[in-house]
């Protein structure tokens, strides 16, 4: 039923639940397959969805890429598990705050069970952990400061 995906707009390929279509455009060349991938993640088996997200990951478009990153995230929030092959990918784009796996590596974190991630992702849960909780304390104590210098020149918060 590949006459109901416009991949020329993109239009519909949320609902793509046929690997064999993505692959199919895929070899044709076809635009919006970062796109495809999100549906495949939606309506396919994770391993059946894994390998098409993988090569969606890396398209020459940048748009593209950047969404085959949010169907990684996707699959992470249905599945509560990604493949070795996606832990791959993200660890290969990076999971720092200005990477374009950042949100991915984020859903993972936050809808995979700790214990079922690999090690790498760990001690970045760990890290991004304990820097949050440094960077929240050190805002608050600018504003207790702040606060605190405003009272001591006769001004109120």
């Amino acid at each position: 039923m590949e006459s109901a995906w416009d991949w020329e707009t993109g239009e519909g390929l949320l609902g793509i639940d046929d690997p064999a279509d993505w692959d199919a455009a895929f070899e044709r060349g076809e635009s919006h397959l970062g796109t495809a991938a999100i549906g495949l993640a939606f309506n396919c088996p994770l391993e059946e969805a894994s390998p098409r997200i993988v090569r969606a990951t890396r398209l020459p478009d940048v748009a593209q890429r950047g969404f085959a990153f949010t169907a990684v995230g996707t699959a992470a929030r249905l599945n509560g598990a990604l493949t070795p092959e996606l832990y791959d990918v993200l660890r290969a784009a990076g999971p720092g705050r200005m990477s374009i796996a950042v949100n991915a590596v984020d859903d993972t974190l936050t809808f995979v069970p700790f214990r079922e991630l690999p090690p790498w992702l760990k001690r970045w849960k760990a890290y991004t952990t304990v820097r949050n909780k440094l960077e929240g304390w050190w805002l608050r104590s600018e504003d207790t400061v702040g606060d605190a210098w405003r009272a001591l020149r006769g001004r109120r918060p």
